[in-house]
């Protein structure tokens, strides 16, 4: 399982938990005491500070295509583009740390935003793609989260050939292959699809740019996980749709940005520069840039 997933696999879950209550945000939650940092009494920079240095940091995923990575010496992806839009909203230059995801999405908010790592690394201004619920807001105090840029969904990908007609649902997979990040979100669904009909047909990847080259090779007949995922390994000859998931509680999702508390001017001028960029189109050219579908959330 990918570090990533594990980080967005783990909010997505606490999501579905409190999706039903949602509309008693916070009413049964206990404050949590004030988070001490265990080296320094201030992290990261406000708003004023990082423009009069002249440049923002933004800490993002490593190897985690088409949201951000390095490739030829050179960052690349929707989240990168994104980060340099929010910087140059603000007239400064854009800085960049990727990051390897740890075990769940408090604990790289707390070594990427408000804390620090415990070994080596510093905190970021502002993290990208960052999954958003209400609830979990209500119980990560230290960050705010805001700049909602787009809502993510479970997609399949599957070969035009095998499938000229209908375009595959899962049920298709009790007699055909299905590709599969391993310990994914898809790879959860299918793997409790009753009586565990599917189990024989699921093929395993690492990650889910092999799961596309596995479909594409001829490995499999279609492909299971995040939109985006499969539109940026799509190729000729393969299909992508998104339908109908039965008992998915988790097929969509919004991303955004997360900014330390103590900095709320901060995340009131990166969300204005986001919302600009959603309403007069520069985010969606970002997106088609990387051939991935956009999707905004609800306007404020």
């Amino acid at each position: 399982m990918t570090a990533v997933f594990r980080t967005v696999i783990g909010a997505l879950l606490f999501v579905a938990a409190g999706a039903m209550s949602a509309e008693a945000r916070c009413a049964d939650h206990v404050p949590q005491p004030k988070p001490q940092n265990a080296s320094r009494d201030i992290v990261g920079a406000d708003l004023d500070s990082i423009q009069e240095r002249g440049w923002i940091e933004f800490a993002a995923y490593e190897d985690f295509p088409p949201w951000s990575w390095e490739e030829g010496g050179k960052l690349r992806g929707v989240d990168i583009e994104i980060g340099r839009l929010i910087a140059e909203d603000l007239g400064v230059e854009a800085r960049f740390n990727l990051v390897a995801a740890g075990e769940n999405l408090e604990a790289d908010l707390r070594n990427w935003l408000w804390k620090g790592p415990v070994v080596g690394g510093r905190v970021a201004n502002v993290m990208l793609h960052v999954p958003y619920d209400s609830k979990f807001a209500c119980r990560v105090e230290q960050v705010v989260f805001t700049g909602q840029y787009h809502v993510e969904r479970v997609g399949i990908a599957y070969r035009e050939d095998a499938y000229p007609e209908d375009k595959p649902v899962p049920a298709y997979f009790r007699f055909d292959t299905v590709a599969v990040e391993n310990d994914s979100i898809a790879d959860f669904y299918l793997a409790a699809f009753p009586g565990g009909q599917l189990a024989r047909n699921m093929r395993r990847y690492p990650s889910m740019a092999a799961a596309m080259a596995g479909l594409a090779s001829g490995e499999t007949k279609a492909a299971m996980g995040p939109l985006a995922q499969l539109q940026h390994g799509q190729n000729d000859g393969i299909g992508v749709h998104t339908p109908p998931l039965p008992g998915f509680g988790l097929g969509q999702w919004t991303v955004g940005v997360g900014v330390h508390f103590a900095y709320r001017p901060l995340g009131y001028a990166v969300d204005d520069a986001v919302f600009a960029a959603i309403q007069d189109g520069r985010m969606a050219r970002i997106f088609a840039d990387y051939g991935v579908s956009f999707s905004p959330p609800k306007l404020r």
